[in-house]
């Protein structure tokens, strides 16, 4: 079984990048904790949480198709942390049930890199489970 524990972070799909820091800084209090400009990345803190920006023109954008409207996704995926994460036992839960699941990366997340995997929901949505940030060396 696989316990989520909360919501990580999600991830918006957004034409205007200034205007949406403006307002998730500004007027929500986010702040910028890390900017990955060579992927088209910015990842604001919303207290335990993220939301990440991603324009649609980056290179992580062009891959969610047109701009965000009746045409185009906005929310590219949101991501669970879980807690145990243990790659074996996702693996079993997951297939006893049908869902095919992709491959363990080290991601970034609310608190920090560590293991995730992605799968799809019965509407094609992608869902991220996210385990614990990795051991400190």
């Amino acid at each position: 079984m696989i316990r989520i524990r909360d919501i990580d972070h999600l991830v918006l799909r957004v034409v205007d990048l200034d205007a949406m820091i403006r307002f998730y800084c500004g007027v929500l209090g986010c702040s910028v904790e890390k900017r990955q400009d060579d992927l088209g990345l910015i990842q604001l803190r919303a207290g335990h949480s993220l939301i990440d920006l991603v324009p649609v023109d980056g290179k992580l954008g062009r891959a969610g198709g047109a701009a965000p409207g009746k045409e185009g996704r906005n929310l590219d995926h949101f991501c669970f942390r879980i807690d145990p994460f243990d790659e074996n036992a996702i693996r079993r839960h997951l297939a006893s049930v049908g869902v095919v699941a992709g491959k363990v990366e080290s991601r970034y997340g609310a608190q920090g890199e560590g293991p995730s995997i992605y799968i799809s929901d019965p509407e094609g949505n992608t869902v991220e489970l996210k385990g614990p940030p990795w051991p400190k060396p």
